[in-house]
């Protein structure tokens, strides 16, 4: 699936898509409550009401770097909350390959923010060791985000993902800190966009008068932007994250920003009444 926003060029790279099994995340999008919203259908929901929802690269090229935005779950990874995150066995990388992206093609892998399926194919491991996938790219890290990770993973799945997909790059002196409103050359600007995690970032990309915006997770879903306060269980600041969601969106909502989500497919924002709704492409 490809994008573009003037000369830059977006492709999505699938590791995992799901119909449903998303109530542990959002429990308050009751398959009632989405069937209440048809603007989600078919692109976002089923007529049923379950969500439509992807753990997945987002691979940005622009005229002078090749970077991916988070990478996913990762393979041979341990200790996490999700059975099926276990010890996975994907061929994301073949993937990525097939795709015309091979792994030493990438220079720059740009994570929004730290959580587990954004951050596990920084690392494969080799040897028994935990090693940079991408093995000639710099890893963009929001430094907010790392120095929360790296003195708060307290619990045991925060602590493995940090030391198996984050703590490695940075030992391997492949890891760049950066603030959360970072310009990262002429096409590419950080948005600090707080609650989700704590340093949570989105992405805007400018290019020949066009725009487009990686939002990460601001929302999983876009249910979230009709309905602001259903926030994630995964968020660090639920209420954060609303106040987040209402900014982000009214800033771009009735714009030709193409919007592309760190779960779902690209669209464009539009307000509807005190809220939003997203329009899907094609």
């Amino acid at each position: 699936m490809h994008w573009k926003i003037g000369k830059v060029r977006i492709t999505k790279i699938v590791e995992m898509e799901t119909v449903g099994s998303t109530r542990f995340i959002l429990p308050l999008a009751t398959n009632e409550e989405i069937q209440k919203l048809p603007w989600l259908i078919p692109h976002f929901a089923t007529e049923e009401g379950r969500l439509k929802m992807s753990i997945h690269s987002l691979v940005v090229e622009t005229p002078t770097r090749r970077i991916v935005v988070d990478t996913g779950l990762g393979n041979d990874k341990e200790g996490r909350k999700v059975p099926t995150w276990n010890n996975r066995k994907d061929p994301f990388l073949e993937t990525m390959t097939a795709a015309g992206f091979a792994p030493d093609s990438i220079d720059t892998v740009l994570c929004t923010h730290l959580h587990v399926d954004h951050v596990g194919w920084n690392t494969r491991l080799v040897g028994g060791q935990w090693v940079p996938t991408f093995a000639k790219a710099r890893y963009v890290f929001g430094r907010t985000e790392y120095e929360h990770w790296r003195d708060h993973s307290d619990e045991s799945d925060k602590l493995a993902v940090f030391n198996d997909s984050v703590k490695p790059i940075a030992d391997a002196g492949r890891a760049d800190l950066v603030a959360s409103d970072a310009r990262l050359g002429d096409e590419i600007t950080l948005i600090p966009t707080p609650g989700h995690s704590p340093g949570h970032m989105s992405i805007l990309i400018q290019s020949e008068g066009e725009q487009g915006l990686l939002t990460g997770d601001v929302a999983h879903h876009p249910c979230q932007m009709e309905h602001l306060d259903w926030s994630s269980t995964a968020d660090s600041d639920p209420v954060q994250s609303a106040a987040t969601r209402r900014e982000l969106f009214a800033r771009f909502a009735d714009t030709p920003t193409l919007v592309i989500g760190g779960h779902f497919n690209a669209g464009h924002i539009q307000r509807d009444g005190d809220a939003f709704k997203f329009v899907a492409l094609g």
